[in-house]
């Protein structure tokens, strides 16, 4: 006898096997979406990669690659290091004590001397204590030695403007710290922003506490 192959016989050609076909439902046809030209509405993708950002989100963002990348000198580096919230928030709670009168303030206030003037009644010129802004007045008040606390913000561009300031509250003993943001430093003194801020000697019956 001839030896049994392990080979399987090849398939009948046109074999009639039966399809196995889904019926489907004639209520749910199909219907493919055509994305050509003057077709269906494109479907909403994320377009952030391809998006020309304004200038100026470019260029803080080229500005922190530039930080990350590069070696930052000690003078500049120092800016990176600002308070932390908790401390920040005490020293709002102290600057907003001895915040400058507003304008609407400043009106009331001349307006009843003008009236007490008139009246013949003797007017209390009271010093009052408030903090002082502005980079050449902060300045000149540090090299007087009449500051007693400067606070610097840590994104003043350029830089440069205030770059010499922490080498200078050093030099005269005067302690400084740095914070972030120059916006919330403005808003103490009731303006947009401010590079930096300072208070002075304590007046009499106001303590810093």
């Amino acid at each position: 006898m001839p030896p049994k192959s392990s080979k399987k016989p090849a398939p009948a050609p046109f074999s009639t096997a039966k399809s196995s076909k889904v019926t489907k439902n004639p209520l749910f046809e199909a219907t493919p979406r055509n994305f050509g030209i003057g077709g269906d509405i494109q479907p909403k993708r994320d377009l952030t990669r391809f998006l020309k950002w304004p200038a100026y989100v470019r260029l803080q963002r080229q500005k922190v690659i530039l930080h990350q990348r590069l070696k930052v000198p000690p003078s500049i580096a120092q800016f990176a290091h600002t308070l932390d919230k908790n401390t920040a928030t005490q020293l709002y709670k102290l600057l907003n004590k001895y915040r400058p009168e507003t304008k609407q303030q400043k009106k009331a206030r001349l307006e009843a001397a003008a009236k007490a003037h008139a009246e013949g009644k003797k007017e209390e010129n009271k010093k009052v204590c408030t903090v002082k802004y502005g980079l050449n007045h902060v300045v000149s008040l540090v090299e007087a030695k009449k500051a007693a606390l400067v606070a610097i913000a840590d994104d003043v561009d350029p830089i440069e403007l205030v770059i010499f300031l922490p080498a200078l509250c050093r030099k005269m003993g005067v302690p400084y710290v740095i914070v972030k943001s120059k916006s919330r430093l403005g808003t103490v003194v009731h303006k947009k922003t401010a590079a930096v801020l300072a208070l002075t000697e304590r007046c009499e019956g106001q303590l810093w506490r």
